[in-house]
């Protein structure tokens, strides 16, 4: 397979070969591709999680997430963490 740079790319590679973070044109490459299957692959399993997750909500068991639902959370954590906090000062005897 022959692959043809932009004048761009190829003096990126340059510099990269040249300040020694790569030894060959090749290495470069061969991160780059590296990089992107890396990508597509993470790409794949966020694509697979909404999926599963849609199909989870449409089996019902998943929970809207509304205003007043954020606010009834946001209160439950206040709620639970302050009882945290007064848990530890409590005085040692």
């Amino acid at each position: 397979m022959q692959v043809t740079l932009t004048p761009e790319q190829q003096d990126f590679i340059r510099q990269a070969i040249a300040a020694g973070r790569v030894g060959h044109a090749q290495d470069a490459l061969q991160q780059a591709l590296d990089l992107w299957v890396e990508r597509e692959r993470r790409r794949s399993e966020v694509l697979a999680a909404v999926d599963e997750a849609e199909a989870s909500f449409a089996r019902g068991e998943g929970t809207a997430i509304t205003p007043e639902s954020m606010r009834e959370l946001a209160e439950d954590i206040k709620r639970r963490g302050r009882a945290r906090l007064a848990a530890q000062q409590l005085p040692s005897r």
